[in-house]
């Protein structure tokens, strides 16, 4: 039997992959032909399937979205969010292995290299997303549910400070 701490960090998990994820699925969707190009970047797929697998991610993230947001499906949103992003760490990974650290990583929000402190984050991230996965998710009052979601909504607002500084970071180091 859950707890309603561990139902509750559920919850927050949840509201901040939720949050993660749309602002990654619009990143992509609001400038499609960009994020087209981040893909091929990376240079992983034949110049043929990086258009249809641009898509796909970007629809692949907006449905671990829709999964995550109905609690019936919640469990399996978090295990396709968590392999999205291991999907997306194996990629970075991968070009950074291949010493190609000077593009742009596509994950939305402030624009960022790719660097083992990426990796970190998307580790990071993973483990927030299984949370829910891991402990499923149990009714809230509503008290609950409340300081669920704004505890959800206040990690993302730190995230993305962090990830803004990290970016900040980034660009000061290029720029010298």
């Amino acid at each position: 039997m859950e707890s309603g701490f561990t139902s509750m960090a559920a919850a927050a998990a949840t509201t901040f992959t939720v949050l993660v994820f749309l602002r990654a699925g619009w990143h992509k969707l609001s400038d499609f032909g960009t994020f087209t190009g981040y893909v091929a970047d990376y240079r992983l797929l034949p110049e043929a399937l990086v258009e249809p697998a641009a898509r796909g991610l970007a629809g692949v993230e907006l449905l671990a979205v829709a999964l995550l947001v109905y609690p019936p499906t919640a469990r399996a949103g978090a295990m396709l969010a968590v392999a999205m992003l291991v999907l997306y760490g194996v990629a970075m990974a991968i070009n950074i292995a291949r010493g190609r650290t000077r593009i742009e990583c596509g994950c939305g929000g402030a624009a960022q290299r790719l660097s083992l402190a990426l990796l970190l984050r998307n580790a990071l991230l993973a483990a927030i997303a299984a949370l829910p996965a891991l402990t499923g998710t149990a009714p809230l009052g509503f008290a609950e549910a409340a300081t669920a979601v704004v505890a959800g909504l206040l990690a993302w607002f730190v995230y993305n400070v962090i990830e803004q500084l990290l970016a900040n970071d980034g660009h000061m180091r290029l720029s010298h």
